[in-house]
């Protein structure tokens, strides 16, 4: 069954190049926990700036550092296959980090279904530097407005 799950979101640069798989959000796994979104924007930025809609490197809030996976959600699917080549089954360049990166789809496709899942999560309740980042057409920084619904609280040791 992991198997199945893996082949689900492995990600083939040739298939996207030739217009076959059109998801165009990405998983980025074993992040060296020191990167900080600041770190980890500059690196994607140098080849990958204004290419990507959404962005979220997930933070530890007790200890401040990140659980070493990111999702970048691209405006073009065919973006993807550059920045599949730029990061898949590198070194990280930054802090003496031995992990080698990770690039697969994720399994929530799409700047709505991201915005969706993540505007009803209570990590919006968190300090704005935590929440995931939106960019405008012209790369403006937009945060997710807070979900309008009450964030549901979480589950006593009765289930309910």
């Amino acid at each position: 069954h992991a198997e199945e799950t893996e082949e689900m979101y492995s990600l083939n640069p040739a298939r996207v190049e030739r217009g076959e798989d059109k998801r165009t959000t990405v998983m980025v796994k074993n992040i060296p926990n020191k990167y900080t979104q600041k770190n980890l924007l500059d690196l994607i930025d140098c080849n990958h700036q204004a290419l990507y809609d959404f962005f979220y490197l997930p933070i530890d809030f007790k200890n401040k550092c990140n659980l070493g996976y990111a999702f970048i959600n691209f405006r073009d699917p065919r973006c993807i296959s550059a920045f599949f080549r730029d990061f898949a089954d590198k070194r990280w360049e930054r802090f003496n980090s031995e992990k080698v990166c990770v690039v697969t789809y994720a399994r929530i496709q799409g700047k709505s279904a991201l915005v969706n899942h993540f505007r009803s999560s209570r990590l919006m309740l968190k300090h704005e530097k935590y929440r995931p980042l939106i960019f405008s057409e012209n790369g403006k920084v937009e945060t997710i407005p807070p979900s309008t619904s009450r964030v549901p609280a979480a589950p006593g040791p009765m289930g309910g």
